[in-house]
């Protein structure tokens, strides 16, 4: 029990860090569709991956259900030894590439312990802003637990810090999260057929986000942070492979299209 108490101890006083940061940063903050995430029992939130903020804003996403995400994070992230007893204390789960096994057995039993568990299954920030090749394990922790998949879409952070690029403190910055509805990965499922599922439908989520005018840059600017298929001035898909961390050979190629969301979107509107 007390270890208990000491470890949400940690994370309240973490999120109140996170609070002041993003005051001092004076995010224009939006969070959509968090009705949807929980209350109780096991949970997978699965988002994509812009910045380095998307840890921190990504637990907004359960702020609603007052839930505490456990994340899979990067083991380098250990290396910092105040960094790493810090998310030692919050249950968070170190992801070494050469033994990824240990985390996946780690997130299933905290599954298993009703936790909700925050996975960035593009194992990498995107430096093209669209949804790179994901890793298959979001989907087989939903087929092995029966934890609901809640995809999350975050647009924005990208602008403050994210790869290759200097952190920007300016403030004023919009950041959009936006929640989609959950789902059940059955036990006998095609885990390929998942994954590209998932990733379609974090693309889906993020396209809307792009697409809105908060988010626009200014007329015939190339913004550096916006998506060369909106007419950005970030790189293509296949311009920023080379630079972005590997990908693991067992992550699943993108099969979705950045822009298919919107258009879709918009032939459902009536006239369309």
């Amino acid at each position: 029990m007390c270890e208990r108490l000491r470890v949400e101890a940690t994370y309240a006083a973490t999120i109140g860090t996170a609070r002041v940061l993003f005051r001092a940063l004076g995010l224009r903050l939006s969070v959509e569709g968090d009705e949807q995430v929980p209350e109780s029992g096991p949970v997978l939130l699965a988002s994509n991956h812009v910045s380095f903020l998307d840890f921190l804003l990504l637990g907004l996403a359960a702020r609603r259900a007052r839930r505490h995400v456990r994340f899979l994070a990067r083991h380098d992230v250990w290396s910092n030894p105040l960094v790493g007893r810090a998310m030692t204390s919050m249950r968070h789960v170190p992801v070494d590439p050469a033994t990824s096994a240990a985390a996946y057995l780690r997130a299933r039993t905290m599954l298993q312990q009703d936790e909700a568990v925050g996975v960035s299954p593009e194992a990498g920030v995107s430096t093209s802003y669209t949804v790179r090749a994901l890793m298959p394990g979001v989907a087989a922790l939903s087929a092995a637990t029966g934890a609901p998949v809640v995809p999350v879409a975050i647009w924005g952070p990208q602008r403050i810090a994210t790869a290759h690029h200097r952190w920007d403190l300016r403030r004023g910055r919009p950041v959009s999260i936006r929640v989609g509805r959950p789902y059940v990965v059955a036990q006998d499922a095609d885990l390929n057929h998942e994954v590209r599922r998932l990733g379609t439908t974090l693309q889906e989520l993020l396209d809307e986000l792009q697409a809105r005018p908060v988010h626009q840059p200014p007329q015939d600017d190339r913004a550096w942070w916006h998506p060369a298929h909106l007419g950005g001035g970030a790189p293509t898909p296949a311009e920023a492979r080379p630079r972005e961390t590997t990908v693991p050979s067992r992550a699943a190629p993108p099969t979705w299209r950045p822009g298919q969301g919107v258009a879709r979107a918009a032939s459902r509107r009536p006239g369309a």
